[in-house]
């Protein structure tokens, strides 16, 4: 199993436990919401969601976050404050995060400049504490307009992004995946 896949299978499996209605998960969500732009392994309380389980060969060295960690960290961070407030699950498989973002642009066109240039804020970011900023903003809409998005696939994301290599291929796969859908559903207007 490639790391990539391991980590979308972790975030998945965390994320079923997190839907379940419960007391504890619910406030093990208001946790990680605290959690957001905090380096992983700096809050305990939230461990045994984003370090239980994990295999070994994610550990930092030196005392530093890898990138399998802060992938991980941030992806469950921000789907807790995705799900914030509602009872159906926030991941959905259907919706990577760029076509997940381009879905707010199609139900208010009005907003389509603001929400582009929010979207190619993450997209352009230099380094990483850079795009989850930014991210966060993109899942606040995501939020208010209740469109999931698919979050395991979202943390590979954030894996790949801190490798070599890896950030211009995400960065092409959020435009394709983004302009996919908004020519989809233009073309679709075209055929009326």
């Amino acid at each position: 199993m490639t790391e990539t896949k391991a980590i979308g299978d972790f975030v998945r499996r965390k994320i079923e436990i997190l839907n379940e209605e419960t007391p504890k998960n619910q406030a093990m969500c208001a946790k990680l919401r605290r959690a957001i732009g905090k380096p992983p392994g700096s809050m305990p309380e939230i461990w045994d969601v984003t370090l239980q389980g994990a295999p070994d060969r994610w550990q930092g060295y030196d005392g530093q976050a890898s990138n399998a960690e802060w992938a991980v960290h941030t992806a469950l961070a921000l789907y807790a404050l995705h799900r914030q407030g509602k009872l159906d699950s926030m991941n959905s498989d259907a919706n990577s995060f760029a076509a997940a973002t381009a879905r707010i642009i199609l139900r208010d066109e009005g907003r389509s400049d603001a929400i582009r240039r929010r979207f190619n804020a993450v997209a352009t970011a230099v380094e990483f504490t850079e795009l989850a900023y930014h991210a966060r903003g993109i899942i606040q809409l995501l939020k208010a307009e209740g469109i999931p998005m698919n979050y395991p696939q979202f943390a590979q994301d954030l894996f790949l992004f801190q490798n070599p290599g890896g950030t211009d291929r995400i960065r092409l796969r959020w435009g394709e995946d983004f302009y996919r859908v908004l020519d989809y559903n233009k073309g679709k207007e075209e055929d009326k």
